[in-house]
C-alpha cells in the first residue's frame, strides 16, 4: 500500500518580536542573534526578528544578523498620504535586508475608522500597494491580518476583502491573528473556512494566536485542522497579556501525535526536536527565570509519577502514564521521593541511582519512614533528588565523610566601594576537616564591580576554597538556582531552601536544606551539592 504523501508545515516563530512584549522582558541584540540560532538549528521555517527602526536594539540585531535566510522583518502597511515607495517606517523594514518581509495591517473596520481614522478603501489600497512594493522588491511578503477573528464578527465581508487585497497583490502567507486573544476553537474554524472558501488556499493561511482565553494552542491546531499550513507563535508561550500559542508544546504535538504526524511534515528533525527541552529552558536561563515544572512536554515534571500506584505502573509499561517518550523532546522521567511514595518509586529512584546494594524489605521500610518523617520536617525530596539519594546511601552506610564541617560564621556589614557607594558586604568563615587536618578559608562575597552577592554566595566561595584531595571535584561546579519557601509561619517559621547546581559536563542536580536560619537552611543544601558531586566523580 502507497504512503500517502504528506503536508509540509511552516513553523514561524515570534519570540523575538511578540515575545519581547512580555512584560519584564527585553533582549540584548547578542541575546536575540543567541536565540535565533537555537531556533534556526531546530529547524524553524520563519524567525521574526523585531521591528527594524522601531529601537536601537531591533536595528543593531538586523544589522549583525540579516544573513540568516529564514530571518522575517516585521513592520506595517503604508501610512496614510504617503506612497509605500516613500514610507520612511516601510523603508527602514526593506532596508533591513531580509528575504521575508511582514507588515501588519487592519481587517477590522472598527479598528480601520476609530484606530487609524481612515476610510475602509483607503485601509485596502495601503494594504494592496504595500504588499505588492515588497514583492517588486523580490520579497516574500506576509500579511499580518489584525483583529481578523473580531473583524470577522464584525463585518465578515470587509475582514475577507481585506485578506483578498494582500493575497492578490502577492503575498506568499495571510496570518488570521485572533490579537485580542478572545477567540474560541469553533470560532476560529467557521472563520478559517471563510477564508479558504473566499479564495485563500489553505497552503497560503497562517494562524496567529494569544492566549487571553487559555485556548492560544487549542485555536493553532483547530485551524491547522481546518487547513492552515503555517503556525506562528513563541517559544514557552511568551507574549503580551497572557502570551502567545505556545510553540514548546505545539511543535511536539504536531511531531509525536499521530493525527498530525500522519498527515504533515515539517522542517523540524527527530534528532532536532530532541533539543527542544534544552531550548526551551535555555530561554529561561536568558530570561533570568525559573522554568515553569508544569510546562507540558518540556516542564521538569512533564513526566514525574509522585503516586505509587503510578510508578508501579510505569515500571511495567512507560505508556500507562505517559503519552509520549520523554526522550523524543529531549526530556526525562523522574520518579521523585515524597511522603505519598510507595516502593515502586523507591526502587526505581534507588536504581536510577546506580546505589549497588541488595535493598531488604526492612531496609526500604526504614527509608521510606525516614522521608517522611523528613519532609513533614519540611523536606521536599521531589524536588531535590540528589539530596534524597544522600539520604539513601546514608542510610545504608554507603555515604563517605569525604569532609566534615566543625564550625562556620557568617557576618554582614554595610561599608562603602570603591565607587564610593553604599553596599553590603557579606563575609563567611568556614573550618573544614579534610584528610584529618583542620583547614580554615575566608571568602567576601563581591562581584567584579565590588556589590554583595550574598551570605550563600560568600559560604559556597569559602566552603570550596580547599577540600583537599577532593578539590578538583567541585572546581567546574556552579550554582544556577535558589529557591526559598517559608513552609510554617508565625514564631516557628521554617525554612525550605533548594539549590540547583550544574557542572561543565552539563549535569544539573537539586539539594534541599531546612531550617528555622535561612543560612542554616542553605548552607545545608550547599554541602549535600558538593557531596553529591563528589560522590559522583570520585
Amino acid at each position: 500500500m502507497r504512503q500517502l504523501q504528506k503536508e509540509r508545515l511552516y513553523i514561524y516563530d515570534t519570540t523575538l518580536r511578540d515575545g519581547q512584549q512580555t512584560q519584564g522582558v527585553h533582549f540584548s541584540a547578542d541575546e536575540k542573534i543567541e536565540i535565533a540560532e537555537l531556533l534556526s538549528a531546530l529547524g524553524v521555517d520563519y524567525i521574526e526578528g523585531g521591528w527594524p527602526g522601531a529601537n536601537p536594539t531591533d536595528t543593531s540585531f538586523f544589522e549583525t544578523y540579516r544573513a540568516n535566510a529564514n530571518l522575517v522583518a516585521f513592520g506595517m502597511t503604508k501610512r496614510s498620504g504617503k506612497s509605500a515607495a516613500n514610507d520612511d517606517v516601510l523603508a527602514s523594514v526593506l532596508n533591513a535586508g531580509t528575504n521575508k518581509i511582514c507588515l501588519v495591517g487592519k481587517t477590522h473596520d472598527f479598528h480601520v475608522q476609530k484606530a487609524i481614522g481612515v476610510s475602509l478603501s483607503e485601509n485596502l489600497q495601503a494594504i494592496k500597494q504595500s504588499i505588492s512594493h515588497v514583492v517588486s522588491m523580490g520579497r516574500e511578503a506576509i500579511f499580518d491580518a489584525e483583529h481578523f477573528f473580531d473583524g470577522m464578527i464584525s463585518n465578515p465581508d470587509y475582514a475577507l476583502e481585506a485578506l483578498l487585497s494582500a493575497f492578490n497583490a502577492g503575498a506568499r502567507w495571510i496570518v488570521l491573528c485572533d490579537t485580542n486573544g478572545g477567540t474560541l476553537p469553533k470560532e476560529v474554524e467557521t472563520a478559517v473556512s471563510k477564508a479558504i472558501k473566499a479564495g485563500i488556499p489553505g497552503t497560503h493561511l497562517g494562524i496567529h494566536t494569544h492566549n487571553d482565553t487559555d485556548n492560544a494552542v487549542a485555536n493553532t491546531l483547530i485551524a491547522v485542522d481546518t487547513g492552515v499550513r503555517q503556525i506562528q507563535g513563541t517559544l514557552n508561550g511568551l507574549g503580551e497579556r497572557c502570551g502567545n500559542a505556545n510553540l514548546s508544546s505545539i511543535i511536539p504535538t504536531l511531531a509525536l501525535k499521530s493525527h498530525y504526524s500522519d498527515r504533515y511534515e515539517m522542517g523540524i528533525s527527530k534528532s532536532a526536536l530532541k533539543d527542544l527541552t534544552r531550548l526551551s529552558r535555555r530561554l529561561d536561563d536568558i530570561l533570568n527565570q525559573v522554568p515553569m515544572r508544569q510546562a507540558a512536554y518540556v516542564g521538569a515534571s512533564a513526566f514525574a509519577h509522585k503516586s505509587g500506584l503510578h510508578a508501579n505502573a510505569i515500571l511495567k509499561d512507560p505508556s500507562t502514564y505517559e503519552h509520549v517518550d520523554p526522550e523524543l523532546i529531549g526530556n526525562e522521567r523522574i520518579i521523585p521521593m515524597s511522603n505519598q511514595a510507595g516502593a515502586s518509586n523507591l526502587k526505581k529512584r534507588l536504581g536510577d541511582a546506580g546505589i549497588g546494594h541488595e535493598f531488604t524489605d526492612d531496609e526500604l521500610v526504614k527509608i521510606l519512614r525516614i522521608v517522611k518523617e523528613k519532609e513533614s520536617e519540611g523536606y521536599s525530596y521531589d524536588t531535590a533528588q540528589a539530596s534524597f539519594e544522600l539520604l539513601a546511601r546514608r542510610i545504608i552506610g554507603q555515604l563517605p565523610e569525604f569532609f566534615d564541617i566543625k564550625r562556620y560564621k557568617v557576618t554582614v556589614e554595610r561599608r562603602k566601594n570603591k565607587y564610593n557607594k553604599m553596599i553590603s558586604l557579606s563575609e563567611a568563615v568556614v573550618v573544614v576537616k579534610v584528610d584529618g587536618q583542620k583547614k580554615l578559608s575566608v571568602s567576601e562575597s563581591l562581584d567584579e564591580l565590588g556589590s554583595d552577592r550574598g551570605p550563600v554566595n560568600a559560604l559556597a566561595k569559602a566552603l570550596a576554597k580547599d577540600l583537599g584531595q577532593y578539590q578538583h571535584f567541585i572546581d567546574d561546579m556552579r550554582l544556577v538556582d535558589f529557591k526559598v519557601r517559608i513552609t510554617q509561619g508565625g514564631t516557628e517559621a521554617v525554612t525550605r531552601v533548594v539549590i540547583d547546581s550544574e557542572d561543565s559536563a552539563g549535569r544539573r542536580w537539586a539539594t534541599v536544606g531546612v531550617s528555622a536560619n535561612i543560612v542554616d537552611a542553605s548552607f545545608d543544601a550547599l554541602i549535600d551539592a558538593m557531596n553529591w558531586k563528589i560522590l559522583q566523580d570520585f
